[in-house]
């Protein structure tokens, strides 16, 4: 019983990163298709704030900034989106250009195409990813080694 610990927590963990990765290569194609195939639209920026994450002191504290967005799609709907992560040189009032997919408008985006820091990104993410599944299973490896192997940490 003692052992399983040392085979579900792994595999949990691992079954936790390849989602991870899955969601990741999501994003990317829904974000390149929306550059590729998206409309375009005139949005204005009604709103740019800031969020904090981390503990301070010792840990470093990440600022994020927000911009909520609302733009009319070619069909006359309103749509109103936040974004992360965009330029601090947008403010409360600017218009900018939105790209979106006409079955997800509210998942369009402000940012400009820059599919090579997108790929850069992705292909980074899925570097980390792969060597925490690599750790996983070679932890998994070493266990399993340990409570069957002759001289192991089990009788």
């Amino acid at each position: 019983m003692f052992e399983l610990l040392f085979y579900a927590v792994p595999a949990v963990m691992l079954a936790g990163f390849v989602y991870a990765a899955y969601l990741l290569v999501r994003r990317a194609r829904r974000i390149s298709r929306t550059w590729t195939h998206g409309l375009t639209a005139e949005a204005r920026c009604l709103r740019m704030y800031t969020t904090t994450s981390g503990g301070g002191g010792d840990t470093s504290v990440r600022t994020t900034l927000h911009h909520v967005y609302e733009f009319t799609t070619r069909d006359g709907r309103t749509v109103r989106f936040e974004e992360e992560d965009g330029p601090a040189t947008v403010l409360e009032g600017d218009f900018v250009t939105v790209r979106y997919l006409p079955e997800l408008p509210q998942r369009a985006t402000a940012r400009p195409p820059a599919r090579g820091r997108l790929a850069a990104g992705t292909g980074v993410g899925l570097v980390l990813l792969g060597v925490a599944c690599t750790f996983c299973v070679g932890f998994m490896a070493v266990a399993h080694m340990m409570f069957t192997e002759p001289g192991g940490m089990m009788p």
